[in-house]
């Protein structure tokens, strides 16, 4: 199965031990998925982890916010993103989740992001919670 996690998605799964994020970064480096993203997404990834709210979990990861997203990089195949139509108006940034999983032919959108989740499809790819990703890989 075909992923792309949105940054918040990628940024909890990899700095969490537990929990659905974390699951989903464990399948793909287990080989029971594909995880796909965009140099933009990674850059996005880099701003997300150097917030404040972040800190005290990155400390405790002893890596910095370029190994961490570098390591991400690695675990993930890094796709062009597509030409779209601007699509999530509240948040144009949004955008670039749909266009990285359009180039990739993705299965699964993964977000916590409203925005994201309330168009629950995009040209065929379901958008759906973490848990959600987590049940339907098992199956």
């Amino acid at each position: 199965m075909r992923l792309v996690l949105d940054t918040n998605v990628a940024a909890s799964g990899l700095l969490w031990d537990s929990g659905p994020p974390a699951q989903l970064i464990d399948a793909a480096r287990a080989g029971d998925i594909e995880l796909f993203t965009s140099k933009p997404l990674l850059a996005e990834l880099a701003r997300i982890l150097a917030r404040r709210k972040f800190a005290r979990h990155m400390a405790a990861s002893t890596l910095t916010i370029e190994e961490i997203v570098l390591g991400y990089a690695e675990l993930t195949t890094v796709v062009e993103p597509a030409e779209i139509t601007p699509t999530i108006t509240v948040d144009p940034d949004d955008d670039q989740v749909l266009a990285c999983a359009l180039a990739a032919q993705a299965d699964l959108i993964v977000s916590r992001d409203d925005a994201v989740l309330n168009l629950k499809h995009y040209h065929g790819i379901d958008i759906v919670l973490a848990a959600a990703a987590v049940e339907r890989i098992k199956v």
